[in-house]
């Protein structure tokens, strides 16, 4: 398996991780990989890109069991609100497509936030950045590798 920018980005700074390869299943929704893979969906954690008033681009990481809240979402980057962006501006936006999107290794980094319960997380797991692969590792890693902040953001 071709490596993922991702796990390029985790290899440099020797963070460990477990690559877990569904693309057999063809699953892309949170919810769905996680039972694909077998795991506890509060740890399979889906990434949304949202787009300001302001017009500035934001992450939000959030377990797959959950929604995200835009109000509350908007509120802890500073917005007035934030609305999704459409699936088309994803890849110019991210580098990434629908479904295979990772918070890691984005074509530039955006404003970051994930749902505070991964801190509670034995396991994380997120988009290894291609559709059918995620990433499992400690959610106390990422902080080596990412910016980012906790906040409560899901309804």
């Amino acid at each position: 398996m071709d490596k993922t920018n991702p796990m390029r980005i985790l290899d440099r700074a020797k963070v460990p991780y477990v690559v877990h390869d569904y693309t057999e299943s063809g699953k892309i929704a949170a919810m769905d990989v996680a039972m694909e893979m077998g795991e506890d969906p509060e740890e399979v954690f889906k990434t949304l890109v949202t787009q300001g008033k302001s017009e500035k681009y934001y992450v939000f990481v959030l377990p797959a069991t959950k929604e995200l809240d835009l109000k509350k979402a908007a509120a802890c980057v500073g917005e007035k609100s934030v609305v999704m962006i459409p699936s088309k501006d994803l890849q110019p936006t991210t580098g990434y497509v629908h479904g295979g999107c990772s918070p890691l290794g984005m074509r530039k980094q955006l404003r970051t936030v994930i749902h505070e319960s991964a801190k509670d997380c034995k396991r994380f797991y997120v988009s290894g950045g291609k559709i059918g692969i995620q990433i499992e590792m400690d959610f106390n890693d990422l902080k080596k590798v990412l910016d980012f902040r906790l906040a409560d953001i899901v309804r």
